[in-house]
């Protein structure tokens, strides 16, 4: 491995890993702020559940279509700088979706956030993928889902506990306020790029390299899997807190808000992932994670509040696990235009949210709890027949 590559344990690979840690953490604290807010969105416009849901899925809906944009952009421009500016804008319109908006208004703004965060999670895999050795990539990736997950995590739970103390307005614009801090600290601590080829931005071979990793079997299948388990995973969240707040357990917004708590061991599971994928057969380790993403599903039709709290626990630990093993596989398997093949991987991992955020909104709407559970596993499973195929037929991406 080229010395210019950053070492495992070294301070350099200290700083990349913290500044990306803030990175996902601005990034998944903006991003799913509106999440724990659903049934406050409900009271406050008289909306459905599945209209309040866009307040996510169109934030996540644009950031999926920005993605492979901001990919080549990467690929094309400067690494460094367009996250940094991502994260800086992004907490930025945060402050400003807590001002007293119209329901329009406020899904305009989501809508251009989304826009905006396209800008981290693609260019920060292509980061580690590029600047960290070999060997240590999987652990690295570990650690930057470990910050999206931390991040997401403490996203909600602030913003359930703050609206609890004040509103749901003040609640947003505290996000806001903590993701300047963090992004601020990003500019300083991210080392430049020192293996990052610059890729003139031109239509013809962005095309090209484009239809190359969208016909890659091995790609797309991971494409794939992204789709389900994210989409599956964002459902699970949108409506177990309708569930929870609703006459079965009649929790409290504070309450509910403990179940972000899982974001936790998420984090740890996608950490220890990362770490079994640089020793074990990647395939193994994925269906290992689809089959707990299972388990945590079946846990949480249970009747009792302490199984469906560990349900959600178990399912939120397979579904970062599988997450952190596909998106270092990606890197794996795309030899060019690295960034653009991650931007690929998350437009479909964001498009299962937002398709699948919003639709099983129609499943709680007509059959409750069940419904959502069948269309999760449904999910599941075809993420687990994508990994079948995956596992078949995966080769690297030629250069184009």
């Amino acid at each position: 491995m080229p010395a210019t590559h950053i070492t495992r344990g070294s301070r350099a690979y200290l700083r990349a890993n913290s500044a990306l840690f803030f990175a996902g953490f601005v990034t998944f604290s903006t991003l799913y702020t509106f999440q724990p807010l659903f049934p406050n969105l409900v009271d406050e416009f008289g909306i459905t559940p599945t209209v309040a849901s866009l307040s996510l899925s169109f934030a996540t809906l644009a950031l999926a279509l920005t993605l492979p944009v901001s990919g080549s952009l990467s690929d094309a421009w400067n690494r460094r700088g367009l996250m940094g500016i991502s994260v800086i804008l992004a907490s930025l319109l945060a402050i400003l979706s807590g001002l007293h908006l119209s329901l329009p208004t406020l899904l305009g703004i989501r809508l251009i956030q989304g826009i905006i965060l396209a800008g981290v999670p693609a260019v920060a895999m292509a980061y580690l993928n590029e600047e960290i050795e070999a060997q240590a990539v999987g652990s690295a990736m570990g650690l930057y889902i470990a910050g999206n997950a931390f991040g997401g995590m403490t996203g909600r739970i602030l913003t359930a506990w703050l609206t609890e103390l004040m509103n749901w307005r003040a609640a947003v614009i505290g996000i806001g306020l903590i993701g300047l801090v963090l992004g601020m600290l990003f500019l300083a601590l991210l080392p430049p790029s020192r293996n990052f080829q610059r890729r003139p931005l031109r239509i013809g071979p962005l095309s090209r390299s484009l239809w190359t990793h969208l016909t890659d079997p091995g790609l797309f299948c991971l494409f794939s899997i992204a789709l389900c388990c994210m989409g599956g995973f964002v459902t699970l969240y949108n409506y177990i807190t309708f569930r929870l707040m609703g006459p079965e357990f009649n929790l409290s917004h504070a309450q509910v808000a403990l179940i972000f708590l899982a974001y936790a061991f998420g984090a740890c599971g996608s950490t220890v992932m990362g770490v079994l994928v640089d020793k074990f057969r990647r395939s193994n380790i994925l269906f290992v994670s689809l089959l707990i993403m299972g388990l945590g599903l079946f846990l949480t039709l249970s009747a009792a509040l302490p199984a469906v709290i560990v349900g959600i626990v178990v399912f939120t630990i397979g579904f970062f696990g599988a997450h952190a093993i596909a998106s270092a596989w990606v890197g794996h398997l795309a030899t060019s235009a690295r960034a653009q093949a991650a931007s690929l991987y998350l437009f479909a991992y964001y498009l299962g949210s937002s398709l699948s955020g919003t639709g099983g909104g129609l499943f709680y709407s007509a059959w409750g709890w069940p419904g959502v559970t069948l269309l999760i596993l449904i999910l599941i499973g075809c993420a687990a027949l994508a990994g079948i195929l995956l596992n078949r037929r995966s080769t690297p991406t030629p250069s184009p």
